[in-house]
């Protein structure tokens, strides 16, 4: 999921129809009878999951799959033959190219006043040391203007800038809450907010932010920047994109930072020895990848299952957005397996790009008008390893009519914990179901339940195979393949009349979101 936190939250707005999914079932008997079809679903997901075979390749084989990395490439040819192996046919659709780029090791060291081997991470797309790097780490100054910093500026030359917010305590806000006193916990809570806001107005008193600061540490001859992209929660770090062209910046964990940055503030002129080996490789090819079960019967209409292939690679990308892949992929399995001649065609899109915002989406959207003309439904996933617990009707005024009949046909212990809400609201971001209903295109999250995703998993260092709960998974390959399957026989097809959209406190009428072009290469990319 792209980094907008603000976008990527299920946030249902209050509509008149917010209903259990178990309300639409007429008065069924405890022991619910399931379509011959539905069974034979659920008795291969819950007998028969490749679900951890697959995991294993994609994770632990390929790793991370960042945008122009060989790896991106390699999960793109992995999938694609994983789809044909079953009899689907796939086919890599390019939709640009990116910055091309791979990972290598990092190691830091501090090897003054004492030597001590520190966590830290180099950042995507950061410049490699080509060899160690050894240089004293200082912090930034105490001034208060930008001409006094500019003044400073030069005093970076040759040092390890700590460029990130020091954080006093490192134990997350609810371990705190459980363990002090209700009169401590207030204030550790208000110091650490006005530590917060203080470093927010120094950043903008001395006239820079988060892009414009490491150019110009970078333009004064630092030699490298380090920062650390604390999530609040112990051992967990958000690993972005490098904001530097030929010096390293790198990611340390909260606790080895926190080290550093005292013993700098302290006047202790700590060093630290960097090699943050990396490769730049020319601009990469972008790609979908695009797999099609042909319909029988309306073979110029489309029921799409959605997810997005790439993650940032600060860890393996298991739940953002490989639980969403991993679904995916066994629900069209399952499907070839089960229902070979659906009755409209069955689409999966494994996207690029998403995190860079939504680019392999928008750019099948973009490149193939007539499938987006016959789409009759999208379905996405990509919060996560838990059960689907929302399914909203996107802004779509009849959604509750066809997404309500589908439901009935799922089993019900799987049903029963969904929340709905319809109309809903028209998705503007955060995920690839956006770009379809930018589009007019009735296009669903399947959003699911946190186990901690936000605030652990989300683009964090932790983002790994052992955080996947594969019967929360499996939950979702039955819901999905049942979706597909009654919106593939759903005699008519879907409405796409929009809601009349409601105004906010303003008195302003909020605007359906609007389709947009898809960034094609990694110019001018921040």
């Amino acid at each position: 999921m792209p980094i907008n936190k603000s976008m990527k939250i299920n946030t249902f707005f209050a509509v008149p129809a917010v209903v259990l999914a178990s309300q639409f079932v007429n008065a069924q008997s405890t022991t619910q009878k399931l379509n011959p079809i539905v069974e034979n679903f659920v008795n291969e997901t819950n007998n028969h999951s490749q679900l951890e075979d697959m995991a294993f390749e994609l994770l632990d084989g390929i790793g991370p799959r960042l945008v122009g990395t060989p790896e991106m490439q390699k999960s793109n040819e992995w999938t694609a033959n994983k789809l044909k192996s079953w009899g689907i046919d796939a086919t890599l659709q390019q939709f640009g190219t990116w910055k091309g780029w791979q990972r290598g090791t990092t190691h830091v060291d501090m090897v003054y006043p004492r030597v001590k081997s520190l966590s830290a991470t180099q950042l995507a797309w950061s410049p490699s040391t080509k060899k160690a790097v050894e240089a004293q780490v200082i912090v930034l100054p105490k001034v208060s203007s930008k001409a006094k910093f500019d003044q400073w500026l030069p005093s970076a030359k040759g040092k390890i800038v700590l460029m990130a917010q020091y954080q006093k305590i490192g134990r997350s806000d609810e371990q705190i809450k459980e363990f002090a006193t209700p009169e401590l916990y207030e204030k550790l809570k208000a110091e650490k907010e006005q530590a917060s806001k203080d470093f927010r107005d120094y950043v903008k008193n001395i006239g820079y932010d988060n892009n414009t600061l490491p150019e110009a540490l970078e333009k004064a001859g630092a030699a490298g920047i380090a920062i650390s992209n604390w999530t609040g929660i112990m051992g967990a770090n958000r690993i972005f994109g490098a904001k530097t062209s030929k010096i390293p910046m790198f990611d340390i964990d909260v606790e080895d930072y926190g080290m550093l940055y005292r013993i700098a503030e302290k006047g202790s002129k700590p060093r630290i020895k960097v090699e943050a080996q990396s490769k730049i490789l020319p601009d990469a090819k972008t790609f979908n990848t695009v797999g099609m079960i042909k319909g029988s019967e309306k073979p110029n209409e489309y029921v799409i299952l959605s997810a997005h292939l790439d993650s940032w690679d600060g860890a393996q990308g298991a739940t953002d957005n490989g639980t969403g892949v991993l679904t995916m992929l066994e629900t069209m399995r399952i499907l070839k397996k089960y229902y070979p001649n659906p009755k409209r065609t069955i689409v999966v899109g494994l996207w690029g790009s998403e995190e860079q915002g939504l680019n392999g989406s928008r750019g099948f959207v973009a490149d193939n008008p007539e499938i987006i003309k016959g789409t009759q439904a999208v379905f996405n996933q990509d919060n996560g390893t838990g059960r689907v617990i929302n399914i909203a009707g996107q802004g779509f005024v009849r959604s509750y009519d066809y997404i309500g009949k589908w439901l009935n046909a799922v089993p019900k212990n799987v049903r029963d914990h969904i929340k709905t809400d319809f109309p809903g609201m028209p998705g503007g971001g955060g995920s690839d179901h956006a770009s379809f209903v930018a589009a007019g295109v009735p296009g669903f999250s399947l959003g699911s339940l946190n186990w901690g995703y936000f605030g652990y998993t989300w683009h964090t260092t932790k983002d790994t195979y052992d955080k996947i709960v594969f019967d929360e998974v499996k939950n979702n390959v039955i819901l999905t393949a049942t979706l597909a399957y009654m919106a593939s026989e759903d005699p008519e097809f879907t409405s796409r009349e929009r809601r009349t959209m409601p105004e906010n406190d303003k008195g302003e009428v909020a605007k359906w979101p609007e389709v947009k072009e898809p960034r094609r290469d990694s110019k001018d990319y921040k």
